[in-house]
């Protein structure tokens, strides 16, 4: 077992930003354009209408107007306009994060880039530097397949770089348009309930580290786990149409049994119980996922507020829903300077990655 770093030496979040496209369709929308889609297919109309309500999200805000997605048939003309929206709503996420935190693209030494919806090379990071002005001697780490867990584990990942470079400044940008992913021929029950749940959306951290940022709170440690032999639990099949969703019904089942022994040894190795921690940042898994986190956890209904807000307003956004919930914690008063919090999610491997707080 590591040494637990110390808050003082421990890097800091500066600002989020966060950005979510133009259009908006409520569910109800979206249930019937997905009842017109499926209805030639002797689908089940009902049970697509009882999984999309079961969700618990009101709507979601998608790349394109609802009307532009019917001609994208290939993998490649989604992929084009995966990459082309995502250019968009990276270069406005990142402006706006930098702007909140009083810095410029020149201040930037390493962004890191996390997606699990499309694909670019040059990665939308390279794209990005060139709209946004960053310095020649940008460093850039492009990271996809890490799905939901990515918001988290990319700050974790970001944060062990500013321990080496302490004067240095890092982004982590999210960006997930898991609308520009949908399987229109795959009627198995983890594709219709994936057409209820995700949406599309992008967030930005700016992080410091310890000697050159003070506003913020600290990331004191991070820790990763991972859990044998669950690759089937989820994650994507790449078939000739692009992304097909792997999602088990086991997902639920393995938070219960995993996630409060995970938690309690992470906390424990800092001298610190779940009873202590104000402020809990989780993952927008879906509805049956934070009930999961409440149950294991102990944690009263209004714990996770925050995470079932959002889940209702943009639905599951992958990687970029913890660092919405993240952006929203740091803007709402409540922190309070020595305050304890964690930053939680799961995602494809299975695995987790926690993230330590301090303010």
């Amino acid at each position: 077992m590591h040494n637990a770093p110390s808050p003082a030496s421990s890097p800091v979040i500066r600002a989020v930003g966060r950005a979510l496209p133009p259009h908006y369709a409520t569910q109800e929308q979206l249930i019937r354009a997905f009842r017109e889609l499926w209805a030639k297919k002797h689908f089940n109309l009902e049970r697509l209408e009882d999984l999309h309500r079961a969700v618990n999200v009101s709507g979601r805000f998608l790349s394109l107007p609802i009307d532009e997605y019917r001609p994208l048939v290939s993998f490649q003309q989604r992929n084009d306009a995966w990459i082309r929206v995502a250019v968009e709503l990276g270069e406005q996420v990142v402006r706006q994060a930098l702007e909140k935190a009083g810095l410029t693209a020149r201040d930037v030494d390493h962004i890191f880039f996390v997606t699990v919806t499309g694909l670019a090379v040059p990665s939308i990071d390279a794209r990005l530097a060139n709209r946004l002005g960053f310095r020649e001697d940008l460093r850039r780490t492009p990271i996809f397949g890490l799905g939901c867990v990515a918001g988290a584990a990319g700050v974790a990942r970001a944060v062990d770089y500013l321990r080496a470079y302490p004067r240095h400044t890092a982004l982590v940008l999210a960006v997930e348009l898991c609308s520009l992913t949908l399987q229109r021929e795959d009627l198995s029950i983890p594709n219709i309930i994936a057409s209820g749940l995700f949406g599309d959306g992008a967030a930005c951290v700016v992080l410091q580290g310890a000697e050159a940022g003070t506003q913020g709170p600290r990331v004191v440690d991070s820790r990763a786990v991972f859990y044998p032999d669950t690759e089937r639990v989820m994650g994507w099949d790449i078939v000739d149409t692009g992304f097909k969703i792997v999602l088990s019904a086991k997902v639920p089942q393995l938070v219960r049994e995993q996630v409060r022994g995970n938690v309690d040894g992470f906390l424990g190795a800092h001298g610190l119980t779940r009873g202590e921690l104000r402020h809990w940042v989780a993952h927008t898994g879906g509805p049956k996922v934070l009930q999961a986190f409440e149950e294991s956890l102990e944690l009263g209904k209004e714990t996770l507020a925050r995470s079932w807000a959002s889940l209702g307003e943009v639905g599951n956004l992958s990687s970029a829903s913890v660092l919405f919930v993240l952006g929203e914690t740091l803007e709402s008063q409540e922190p309070r300077p020595g305050d304890w919090g964690l930053m939680m999610a799961m995602g494809p491997g299975f695995c987790a990655e926690l993230v330590l707080l301090r303010w």
